[in-house]
């Protein structure tokens, strides 16, 4: 249940990422709610997910979700560019983060 609480936090993470973006510095109102909302739920579950999970890995699978997604949007909504090495890291990102999970 814990990995389950985990991924949701991840995906909660690039939501405010994203939110915050398109805040555009807290101007936006719409974006501004999703923003604070979903920050309050990353964070919660990411704390969650811990009482369970090894601080380490926890904190690198939230963070490695959380980024993939973001720049999975942006490219998405063409606000980032897919290129090549863009697209290795991003493997290497998620390779990463699946070796620490299988070693945990």
């Amino acid at each position: 249940m814990s990995w389950l609480i985990l991924v949701a936090s991840g995906v909660m993470e690039a939501v405010w990422a994203t939110a915050l973006g398109a805040s555009h510095g807290f101007r936006r109102p719409v974006a501004t709610i999703t923003f604070f909302v979903s920050l309050i739920l990353s964070m919660l579950g990411l704390a969650r997910a811990m009482t369970d999970l090894p601080t380490g890995t926890a904190y690198a699978v939230w963070v490695g979700i959380g980024a993939t997604l973001t720049v999975v949007v942006g490219l998405v909504t063409g606000t980032e560019r897919l290129t090549v090495a863009r697209c290795l890291l991003l493997v290497l990102l998620i390779g990463s983060v699946a070796g620490l999970k299988a070693v945990s």
